[in-house]
């Protein structure tokens, strides 16, 4: 088993690690049904965003998400969100990419060669590989691998391969899989990862987790930063303690938060927005060291379409003409403040 950082999971100080932090770059958003899509990426002003956020002593992480669908589906279909993700890896970023299992027919054969394709293809650009794309939620089959068949397997022999292929390659990089907070003591997830063998765990850097407080069930009473941090903190400590216990993942194993945001809307305000992010990813630091958690990524950069009134279409920190909403220079902030510094970096 590899020798990971060793971690404690009792109360303690205000962390002083500091985090990785990273962002999806792209107009495209999943949705419950299917995907939220507006105005086109402008890559010149992604860039320039993403140079302003990073600063010039942090790394910053660009996640991307690429889908399999199946042998059948031409090469040329396997286009990552967003597209051409390669172009924004520079000024010492890198990519986390996500390969999404979506193949209806489940066949496993051809999803291991594609998730080696993807090491290959992007190589020396990634920082991290994520295998598949929430595994365990399964009413959401427009932005979640959890409906698929074999979609558990698919994610323990997908990371196996994929960290097989990178050390063939001599690529260095992380990889690891995400999965939402499941409160229910009859899910089968977790116990199933448990079961996965030693060779899963030995190839396994990271878990991801993927959580959206105050997003899709509101936090009472509305408004109040104190009860979304303990909301925060809550799930955070559930996720560490409850749901990994259970797959047999020591602690020892990072957590990475591969998806977080809030969206504005009509009754969703700008500075709302900002409010939440500062509380949450402040929550997210002041627990880093207790529970062992090294990453904060984003969602996301800019709205699918500022236009559209539903909370799917403005997750962004600018609106669609890439425009800053107050939230982005909290953002930038916060990456200057807490954010690794280049010669301390994990990627």
């Amino acid at each position: 088993m590899k020798d990971h950082a060793p971690t404690t999971t009792h109360p303690g100080p205000r962390a002083a690690r500091r985090l990785t932090f990273g962002i999806y770059p792209g107009g495209t958003s999943g949705t419950e049904t299917g995907l939220a899509t507006g105005p086109a990426d402008r890559p010149e002003h992604i860039n320039q965003a993403l140079d302003k956020l990073q600063g010039i002593h942090q790394p910053l992480i660009v996640r991307g998400y690429v889908r399999y669908q199946g042998r059948e589906t031409a090469p040329g279909m396997y286009t990552p969100h967003p597209a051409g993700i390669t172009q924004y890896a520079r000024n010492g970023r890198k990519l986390d990419l996500v390969c999404c299992y979506r193949d209806t027919r489940g066949d496993l054969d051809g999803w291991l060669d594609f998730v080696r394709a993807q090491v290959e293809k992007f190589g020396d650009h990634l920082a991290k590989i994520q295998i598949t794309e929430e595994p365990n939620l399964y009413h959401a089959p427009g932005s979640a691998d959890g409906t698929m068949p074999n979609v558990k397997e698919a994610l323990i022999r997908g990371v196996i391969v994929a960290k097989d292929e990178a050390y063939r390659k001599g690529y260095d990089l992380q990889v690891g899989f995400n999965a939402v907070p499941s409160f229910n003591p009859a899910d089968d997830f977790w116990p199933s990862i448990g079961n996965a063998g030693s060779s899963f765990l030995d190839s396994l850097d990271y878990v991801g987790l993927d959580f959206f407080p105050d997003v899709f069930r509101r936090i009472e009473p509305e408004g109040s930063d104190d009860a979304l941090g303990k909301a925060v903190a809550g799930v955070l400590d559930h996720f560490r303690n409850v749901n990994l216990p259970t797959a047999h993942l020591p602690p020892s194993i990072p957590i990475h938060i591969t998806e977080n945001g809030w969206p504005t809307a009509p009754d969703r305000s700008y500075e709302r927005q900002a409010s939440v992010l500062e509380t949450t990813v402040r929550t997210i630091h002041q627990q880093a060291d207790v529970l062992n958690i090294t990453h904060y990524e984003l969602f996301s950069l800019r709205d699918a379409d500022s236009a559209q009134a539903d909370l799917f279409y403005q997750f962004g920190l600018m609106r669609d003409d890439y425009t800053p909403k107050p939230a982005f220079d909290v953002f930038r902030r916060l990456i200057a403040e807490i954010g690794t510094p280049y010669q301390h970096a994990t990627t």
